[in-house]
């Protein structure tokens, strides 16, 4: 017996309306996904991702099924509307996080990785995103936050390892930039600080971020496989307090982290 299609909600977000709008032109061409897929070059698990919202697409998916299904140009309308002509620039479990981001008062995220997305030069977000031009402007719009006047930006504490600073993302030159990039950004909004290598910190469980609101409600962002959480349950957030706590207690003040980032760029990274 054939699985029952996922019940679309359109209403969820625009990958779900967009989505929504591929099943219904597609059946009312009368073709499956498999049959669709042999008119375009698209496979049918993808296709399937994209009506489901699970996966975005770029504007040429779009212009394709008008081509098929008749429609049109409706979708690739709809796809201008909803983003712009550009492909969806966060996956479906990122997507709601950047508007909690901005109504923020207070972030505090730990990232024992890489250096954190809202405060990445554009040259590391590019390598970390493989050259893809549409999702680096969308990382780095999200940096607005940090610059806007009203409201006031949001009072941000970033605790990250030193194996992160040391760690090569792209060329010499581009680590160079980030770390003094990262040093300049310390300011009494904004704290960054290094966990000095050797110190035996319970921060090898992920990154994350804790959001706090206006009233004091707080929202939390976990990375998981295979992908991020975004976590607003009470227990869940008072965990990912308790971590941050924990792991804050072996960090640098700021301004020695400052001092601590400066010089790993000059002794490592310089080029």
């Amino acid at each position: 017996m054939p699985q029952r299609p996922k019940r679309l909600t359109p209403s969820r977000g625009p990958l779900d309306l967009f989505g929504s709008e591929v099943r219904r032109y597609r059946q009312l061409a009368g073709l499956s996904l498999a049959q669709l897929a042999e008119k375009i070059p698209f496979a049918p698990s993808t296709i399937g991702e994209i009506e489901r919202g699970e996966s975005g697409c770029d504007r040429g998916f779009a212009e394709e099924c008008d081509r098929v299904l008749d429609t049109r140009e409706a979708l690739a309308h709809l796809h201008d509307g909803l983003f712009d002509g550009r492909e969806a620039v966060f996956p479906k479990w990122f997507e709601g996080w950047p508007e909690i981001e901005g109504k923020a008062e207070i972030l505090r995220i730990y990232e024992p990785l890489v250096i954190t997305g809202l405060l990445q030069t554009p040259s590391v977000a590019d390598v970390l995103l493989y050259g893809d031009q549409q999702k680096v402007t969308g990382r780095m719009e999200r940096q607005a936050v940090l610059a806007r006047d009203d409201p006031p930006p949001p009072r941000l504490v970033y605790v990250l390892p030193e194996r992160v600073l040391r760690s090569r993302v792209g060329t010499a030159a581009v680590m160079y930039e980030q770390l003094h990039h990262l040093a300049d950004a310390v300011s009494p909004r904004l704290s960054v600080q290094v966990i000095p290598d050797g110190e035996p910190h319970p921060g090898n469980s992920g990154a994350f971020v804790i959001a706090t609101l206006a009233g004091g409600e707080e929202v939390g962002y976990s990375d998981a496989e295979p992908h991020g959480i975004i976590r607003d349950g009470r227990s869940d957030v008072d965990r990912l307090n308790r971590r941050f706590t924990d792991i804050s207690t072996y960090a640098l003040p700021a301004t020695m982290s400052a001092v601590l980032i400066r010089e790993i760029a000059e002794e490592a990274w310089k080029p």
